[in-house]
């Protein structure tokens, strides 16, 4: 299914490359590649799960339109695949989710409802319009065409990391549901299976590392309240973590402290802008190398679409 949609989104994604800064290593104690997922269309590498899912509809089916529940990048990723396909989008948003997300999805041609994560249900709403109006629900990582097309990181990353000479070492991937960790974890299993995927995620939303350590699934006890709001996600997905529990490696937990520091390092050495949530694998595999083996590293930079205030705050604190 991944290398499917591969063939799907040819010519439509972006391919990412690694980037490097001695600088970068030096922080890190190791060789650190990042790949840029920020740089995807839409600004994370959510637009490669929405167009691997719109693409394998049936027409009919598509034509009816599609839904999707997000605090921002899936719902921008879903968007523009439904834009590029000519079918409408309603993206269920939280209102605090950041204002950036929320106008870029609007201007993606997407109808926007916005509701309260503290006291309504996002799947109760979903329902509403799936009943209402035949929408096929885009979920966020527990789809399986979402998780091969967000697998198509890890196939990159395999030939990418071949042609820098790293056969073996972390790969460390942000983590909210899994399913980008576990879409690049399947694909690595197939075709570099020296380098083991790690989830990193921040401190008081740590379900997927928790999860991890204990052999079965665990929640938040929040589901806001971290500026990494783009991996801030209840629990493991049923699909999701079975691919995790199996493959990946001890998930790394990081603060948002290191976040924003990791955020600074990004725009200052690699020229890149990541967000938060972005921003946690990078942040793993510069401040926690001693969870880390190997040489080499490579972190996925998943998400850069980051308000304007918060950028400043990052390199006002730590640039």
């Amino acid at each position: 299914m991944i290398e499917a949609a591969a063939q799907r989104l040819d010519g439509h994604a972006r391919k990412t490359p690694l980037l490097s800064s001695p600088f970068l290593d030096e922080v890190a104690g190791r060789r650190l590649l990042v790949k840029p997922e920020c740089l995807q269309h839409t600004g994370s590498f959510k637009f490669r799960g929405g167009w691997a899912a719109l693409s394998a509809m049936d027409e009919d089916t598509r034509k009816r339109g599609v839904l999707a529940y997000s605090s921002g990048n899936h719902a921008q990723g879903v968007a523009a695949a439904a834009q590029a396909h000519g079918v409408p989008a309603v993206i269920i948003m939280p209102s605090d989710a950041p204002q950036l997300k929320i106008d870029n999805t609007r201007a993606l041609g997407a109808e926007v409802v916005l509701y309260d994560r503290a006291g309504e249900s996002r799947e109760e709403i979903g329902a509403h319009y799936e009943k209402t109006r035949g929408l096929t629900l885009v979920k966020p990582y527990d789809d399986p065409q979402v998780i091969a097309g967000q697998g198509t990181v890890g196939l990159e990353i395999a030939e990418q990391a071949a042609a820098e000479g790293v056969t073996s070492g972390d790969v460390l991937v942000c983590c909210g549901g899994g399913g980008l960790t576990g879409g690049v974890a399947l694909a690595l299993e197939a075709r570099a299976p020296g380098l083991r995927v790690r989830p990193a995620e921040p401190e008081g939303f740590d379900d997927v590392a928790r999860s991890l350590s204990s052999g079965q699934v665990e929640s938040n006890p929040a589901t806001s309240g971290s500026i990494c709001d783009a991996i801030l996600t209840p629990a493991p997905g049923e699909i999701t973590f079975p691919i995790l529990s199996r493959l990946c490696g001890p998930g790394i937990v990081i603060t948002e402290d290191e976040a924003l520091r990791a955020m600074a390092l990004a725009f200052l050495r690699l020229k890149i802008v990541v967000e938060p949530g972005g921003a946690a694998a990078l942040a793993a595999a510069l401040f926690h190398g001693d969870e880390i083996q190997g040489d080499a590293v490579i972190a996925v930079a998943t998400g850069g679409n980051v308000d304007p205030a918060m950028f400043i705050r990052a390199l006002e604190q730590h640039a």
